[in-house]
């Protein structure tokens, strides 16, 4: 077992959740969730796989503030959607092409469509280049297909993959 932190984000995220489940800021507990933050990492971490390596950081925290804001925009446009007329709904299935090479960045598109509310990612075909997508409002798939791959996809391949 390594014993140093072999995870720290994970450490940190296990010490203020600790914190917060507690409701308390006692030094007993400071120490106590110290404890949890540093052994369940050293612990586990043999168990874990490989974490990503994000290559670059500035392209990520533009990506999660892209990714903050359309849900932000997304959550207001579902809202008038569905607290209009059912008449103006145009659900959808459509299929987005995918570039990435590796597993991660499929499987982060994937999700950071399913969290944007009013669209689904519902399964990538055999081969995993395309994903089948479900929208509440599609009007235009072409411009759809090409916003989801220029905000999310490309900037995901640029964070975690290496350049062809």
């Amino acid at each position: 077992m390594r014993w140093g932190m072999p995870h720290p984000l994970l450490s940190l995220a296990l010490l203020l959740s600790w914190l917060a489940l507690n409701h308390s800021a006692h030094p007993a507990h400071w120490l106590l969730g110290a404890l949890f933050a540093w052994a369940l990492p050293a612990l586990v971490h043999p168990l874990l796989p490989a974490l990503p390596r994000v290559r670059r950081w500035p392209a990520a925290m533009r990506l999660l503030l892209v990714f903050l804001l359309d849900i932000v925009l997304a959550n207001i446009s579902v809202a008038r959607l569905i607290l209009g007329p059912i008449s103006r709904l145009r659900t959808a299935f459509f299929h987005v092409p995918i570039d990435a090479e590796t597993e991660l960045v499929r499987v982060l598109l994937a999700g950071m469509i399913t969290m944007t509310p009013g669209t689904l990612s519902v399964a990538f075909n055999p081969e995993r280049t395309r994903l089948l997508v479900h929208t509440l409002d599609l009007p235009d798939e072409a411009a759809t297909i090409a916003e989801i791959k220029q905000r999310y996809e490309r900037a995901l391949i640029a964070i975690f993959e290496e350049p062809r």
